[in-house]
């Protein structure tokens, strides 16, 4: 039999413990702001009645939770997770905490494509945009990748060329909104982010596509701790940082792709969120993953009810509300960087 390590060998018993209980306490916060969503709008709701709402189909806030507000509630959860998750992803391939999918362009080729199936097809239903989402999305990470190039892709090439590439799309989808006044209205909401359209069926359609993205990233969290450490470290420990860099893409992909679709294009909660949840869980891949998962639909859900409070009797878009909380908080992780590099 072979004897067991020294004690200072193996690794500590509860070393995963504090980690799991913070996730734990993250899912509880998940919950009580999914609650807020559904209690707070314009005809405001205590919880209670909500819950009865919810599940009691005699209750008289029954249409109102089940027609508006719940739909609303599952596209910000389905919405946020994507988008944190794809943050995660796009940092841990291009080893900068400032990287979000705005960086290399998938946001922008998303909306571009929807802003052209809107403007010159007369596209109007999330079955429309998600695919012209996903075949912008898809053609910016092509795009990205063959200018960052290809195989020998290194991350500042990628943002580069990401950055180039995200500069020329928003700029064209601004064009299209200026010369096409008829559907102008069509994308204003649209294009700032917003919950407000949410129907049940939208919701029912994002989920799938949501689904495989989040799989997928969660399954290329080792192949991300190895591509941290270099590529050819990754190679040594038997990974492939080209088989890593192109899921991570594709994981990107589906999930930019999806949410753009049914929300619009919201910005940094995949810069945020990410940044936030390493100061929790550490570089381990493995709990940052699950942790934005998790905490991004915190962050989405809470800044639209946030929206909700703000401008009563009407309402602020929760593309607005995160660019507003983002922007000071992009500019003090810039400035706090700057002081530690100095």
């Amino acid at each position: 039999m072979t004897p067991a390590p020294p004690a200072a060998d193996r690794p500590p018993a509860g070393r995963h413990a504090p980690r799991a209980v913070g996730l734990l306490g993250a899912l509880l916060l998940l919950c009580l702001v999914a609650a807020l969503s559904l209690a707070v709008g314009a005809k405001p709701l205590a919880l209670d009645a909500a819950w009865r709402g919810l599940t009691d189909s005699a209750s008289p806030e029954y249409t109102v939770v089940h027609e508006m507000r719940l739909p609303r509630t599952l596209l910000g959860l389905m919405a946020g997770t994507a988008l944190g998750l794809a943050g995660g992803v796009m940092q841990a391939l291009a080893r900068n905490p400032l990287a979000d999918p705005g960086l290399l362009g998938i946001n922008a080729g998303a909306a571009a494509a929807v802003v052209s199936a809107i403007s010159f097809l007369g596209v109007e239903s999330f079955t429309g945009y998600v695919w012209f989402a996903f075949a912008g999305t898809g053609a910016v990470a092509v795009a990205v990748y063959v200018v960052g190039g290809g195989r020998g892709a290194t991350p500042a090439r990628l943002a580069l060329g990401g950055a180039a590439l995200n500069a020329a799309l928003f700029s064209y989808v601004n064009a299209v909104q200026l010369l096409d006044t008829a559907s102008l209205d069509k994308m204003r909401f649209w294009t700032v982010g917003s919950l407000a359209g949410a129907q049940a069926e939208t919701a029912e359609k994002l989920v799938w596509f949501v689904a495989a993205g989040v799989l997928l990233a969660l399954a290329l969290a080792r192949p991300l701790n190895a591509l941290a450490l270099g590529d050819d470290a990754a190679r040594s420990l038997g990974s492939h940082p080209a088989r890593t860099r192109a899921g991570g893409m594709l994981a990107v992909t589906l999930l930019c792709g999806a949410a753009t679709a049914a929300c619009g294009p919201i910005v940094f909660v995949g810069l945020m969120v990410p940044h936030l949840v390493r100061t929790l869980t550490g570089p381990d891949m493995r709990w940052v993953l699950p942790y934005c998962a998790v905490l991004a639909p915190v962050l989405l859900l809470g800044a639209d009810v946030l929206g909700r409070v703000l401008a009563r009797p009407s309402e602020l878009q929760v593309g607005i509300v995160t660019a507003v909380l983002g922007g000071p908080f992009f500019l003090y992780f810039v400035r706090r960087r700057k002081a530690v590099g100095a």
